[in-house]
């Protein structure tokens, strides 16, 4: 296994045994729930919004170490973004794991979430991956009912 598989691997393993942003911000202003029903997992992803802006962003939930990984990094990422600037990342989010990017420089321009590449080998955990990022765009625009990765 190369360096860089090394690193990745350990970036999912300790965002999913030290999650970030777990939990339900103060002032959380959009909420969306989403399920994935082929592997079980289950999240509520929390938005506070400060005008178009994503003040602060937080999840709950239980699942495969893969969906916990992918919702603790988006998190990360998210806080600070307009909602165009993480539709525009979810877009190139769907990319990476579905093995789209074009270069390996657009892999390296994701930074942490470059570590969620790999499920791009194994379709059936594209949608664990995925799962959070369908409940965000869901709460950014306040679709409601629940997200599902089908």
């Amino acid at each position: 296994m190369s360096d860089l598989s090394d690193l990745y691997q350990e970036v999912i393993l300790d965002h999913n045994k030290n999650p970030r942003n777990q939990g339900k911000p103060a002032g959380a202003n959009r909420t969306a729930e989403g399920y994935n029903p082929l592997c079980g997992d289950k999240l509520t992803v929390y938005v506070k919004m400060d005008g178009d802006r994503i003040a602060e962003v937080g999840f709950t939930g239980s699942g495969c170490a893969i969906s916990q990984a992918s919702a603790s990094v988006m998190t990360t990422v998210l806080k600070g973004k307009t909602r165009a600037e993480a539709e525009a990342l979810f877009q190139r989010f769907q990319k990476m794991v579905t093995g789209k990017l074009e270069s390996e420089e657009e892999l390296l321009a994701m930074g942490e979430l470059a570590a969620i590449a790999g499920v791009n080998q194994f379709p059936s955990r594209v949608k664990c991956a995925t799962l959070s990022w369908h409940t965000v765009a869901s709460a950014l625009h306040q679709v409601g009912g629940t997200a599902k990765t089908e």
